[in-house]
């Protein structure tokens, strides 16, 4: 299995907590955060992961090199911000295989991603959302599903959502779908492909379980160093 990772944040959120590092090189317990996101991944079978990098890459690269215990890594270097789908299609060209795993590199959602590949395979899907069921969707929008887990739309985040799904950050996207043309340059995977493609590809979401953080704002930042002793040690 082979990853990427979009790790080019400017992190302009986190600034008054974190300053003069890319957001995913941010520090909880004394170890960067991606180093959490590589551990996760080595331990659910990834050989390779490409990491989708701009806002000072040299900080990254200079801390993992093109090796971090037994995965292989690569850097796909954004000369000037592309987006999160100019990051993810400019990965896929160091991708060996035909579909990749997706994950932000300032959101941690610890689930069995084996399960959500076989059900990836299972569906023939040509993309695969993870999906994780909140009491509020109010901060992140909210996406709906039919009975057989085809993604039928994405909802604006706005006040008073209520319960439903929301878009959990973690992916499996088979390379050909953004090898088109249309897609080349900077460009929102979120809104620019997901939210204009959901109704003609095989667009599927897989509910999951697990502990979930987006350490994109300070409060969660913050929250981060004392929730992280709950599986590290």
């Amino acid at each position: 299995m082979e990853a990427i990772i979009l790790a080019g944040g400017f992190g302009t959120r986190l600034q008054p907590v974190v300053s003069n590092v890319p957001k995913s090189m941010a520090v909880i317990r004394d170890r960067p955060f991606l180093e959490y996101q590589l551990d996760y991944l080595i331990g659910q079978g990834t050989t390779k992961a490409v990491l989708s990098v701009g806002y000072k890459h040299e900080i990254i690269m200079n801390h993992f090199g093109s090796r971090y215990k037994s995965l292989e890594i690569e850097y796909a270097i954004e000369n000037e911000p592309m987006g999160t789908g100019g990051g993810i299609r400019l990965s896929y060209w160091k991708i060996d295989g035909t579909r990749a795993l997706i994950l932000n590199g300032d959101s941690m959602f610890r689930f069995n991603f084996r399960e959500m590949m076989d059900f990836h395979l299972k569906k023939r899907a040509e993309v695969t959302l993870a999906l994780r069921k909140l009491k509020d969707t109010s901060r992140y929008g909210r996406v709906s599903m039919g009975r057989t887990g085809r993604i039928k739309g994405f909802s604006e985040k706005e006040p008073g959502q209520g319960p439903g799904f929301i878009n959990g950050g973690v992916y499996i996207m088979e390379k050909k779908t953004l090898m088109e043309p249309e897609f080349r340059g900077k460009f929102s995977i979120e809104r620019d492909f997901f939210g204009s493609r959901y109704s003609t590809l095989k667009m599927y979401g897989f509910e999951a379980q697990g502990y979930f953080l987006d350490i994109g704002i300070p409060d969660d930042f913050k929250k981060a160093q004392d929730e992280f002793t709950t599986f590290i040690d």
